[in-house]
C-alpha cells in the first residue's frame, strides 16, 4: 500500500538506508522526460551531496530537449541526465518517491512501507502547443515551480500535493 503524505516536511531526520547515510530521492513522471528530469537537476543542484537522486518514468520517453535547454538557461545542467523507467527501481526502492503528475500518482505501482511517497502535480511542459516562445515560456514557468517546491521542501516547509 502506498502512504501519501499531501502535505509533508522533509527536515532532518530523513529516512535513510543507503550505506552512504544519504536518503535515496526517486522523481516520478509519466515518460521521464521533463517534469521528473527537471526535479532530479534541480534537487542535485540545491541539495548538493546530502541526497541521492534519481528520476524515473511509468515509461522513458528520452529526454526533451526542450527541457534541457530550459534548465541550461537556469544553470542546471541535465544533459547527461538518462530516461528510464520505474523498473529498474522496484527491486531496490528508493526512501522517498516524489510524483510530480497525477499519472504517475495514480499508476505507480506498490512500494514497501519503508518509502515515503509525496505527490506534486505540475503540468506537463511537453504537450504544451503555441509558437517557439510560448514554448519556451510554459517550460521555464513548470521549471521555476519545480524548484521553488524543491527550495520549499529543503527548507522543510509544509507543502501541499
Amino acid at each position: 500500500m502506498i502512504r501519501v503524505y499531501p502535505a509533508r516536511t522533509l527536515g532532518p531526520p530523513f529516512p535513510m538506508t543507503q550505506a552512504a547515510n544519504k536518503p535515496r530521492v526517486l522523481f516520478l513522471c509519466t515518460g521521464n522526460s521533463c517534469r521528473s528530469q527537471m526535479a532530479e537537476g534541480w534537487l542535485r543542484e540545491l541539495g548538493g551531496d546530502r541526497f541521492e537522486v534519481h528520476s524515473a518514468g511509468i515509461e522513458a520517453h528520452g529526454l526533451n530537449p526542450r527541457a534541457v535547454a530550459s534548465m541550461g538557461q537556469a544553470g542546471v545542467d541535465i544533459s547527461a541526465q538518462r530516461s528510464q523507467t520505474l523498473d529498474g527501481f522496484l527491486a531496490d526502492p528508493p526512501d522517498v518517491l516524489v510524483t510530480v503528475c497525477d499519472r504517475a500518482a495514480a499508476t505507480c505501482p506498490s512500494l514497501p512501507a519503508k518509502t515515503e511517497v509525496i505527490r506534486w502535480s505540475f503540468p506537463d511542459p511537453a504537450s504544451a502547443t503555441g509558437s517557439e516562445e510560448e514554448l519556451r515560456e510554459v517550460f521555464a514557468r513548470v521549471r521555476d515551480s519545480i524548484r521553488e517546491r524543491i527550495e520549499g521542501w529543503l527548507a522543510g516547509s509544509a507543502l501541499t500535493g
